[in-house]
């Protein structure tokens, strides 16, 4: 398949709203409509459902996953490396901005996690235990996964260099990087002012 069609089909990947989905399985409130207001796990899990939040996680991560795999099994030879990078970006956008939702989405770190397994398994592994200790020791959800985004392409380096890891993967990587800062934006905004509420505290008004 072409680079056009395979970064179209992950955008739709991306765009599937699990947070919804599963919301509506489990008779929740739509996700849009409490909370962050984003159609996350992170969101649904302030209904206290933790089964209804692990399937959303679970479905977002798999979508991230499965647009790159499709990419690299079905990419034009000679494409692959730039394929992948743009199913990588596509399906991340897609949850952020996901068409069936008039483009209001998620955050994109499940999907991001998701994306980062099809890389390579130990890049996501470091980018995964880079959010458990930030999140440990400072107790914000949006603070480790903005400190695990941007060591994401460093870990990318680290392990490769450029013998492994393409450089246009690196550059997608690096771009969702970026993207997952912009998305949080507000939590970053927050975070200086102090006003960001802590895992499993209430200070200030949680946006993660």
């Amino acid at each position: 398949m072409t680079l056009i069609s395979l970064t179209l089909m992950a955008y739709v990947l991306g765009s599937i709203p699990f947070a919804v989905i599963v919301s509506w399985v489990f008779a929740l409130p739509d996700p849009r409509s409490y909370g962050s207001g984003n159609p996350g796990a992170t969101n649904v899990l302030r209904t206290g459902r933790k089964a209804a939040a692990a399937l959303t996680l679970l479905g977002d991560a798999l979508k991230g996953w499965l647009a790159v795999f499709l990419a690299q099994r079905m990419a034009e030879t000679g494409t692959i490396n730039v394929t992948v990078a743009a199913a990588a970006v596509a399906v991340t956008l897609g949850h952020m901005y996901p068409v069936f939702l008039r483009f209001r989405g998620g955050k994109g770190v499940s999907t991001t996690t998701g994306v980062l397994v099809a890389l390579d398994p130990w890049l996501a592994a470091g980018s995964v235990a880079t959010w458990l200790i930030i999140a440990f020791f400072f107790r914000y959800s949006s603070l480790a996964a903005l400190v695990a985004a941007a060591f994401a392409p460093l870990f990318a380096f680290l392990l490769y260099g450029m013998s492994r890891f393409a450089l246009e993967e690196a550059v997608g990587v690096t771009a969702i990087a970026l993207l997952i800062a912009w998305r949080h934006r507000t939590n970053i905004r927050n975070l200086l002012a102090g006003t960001e509420g802590r895992i499993g505290g209430c200070t200030g008004s949680p946006q993660h």
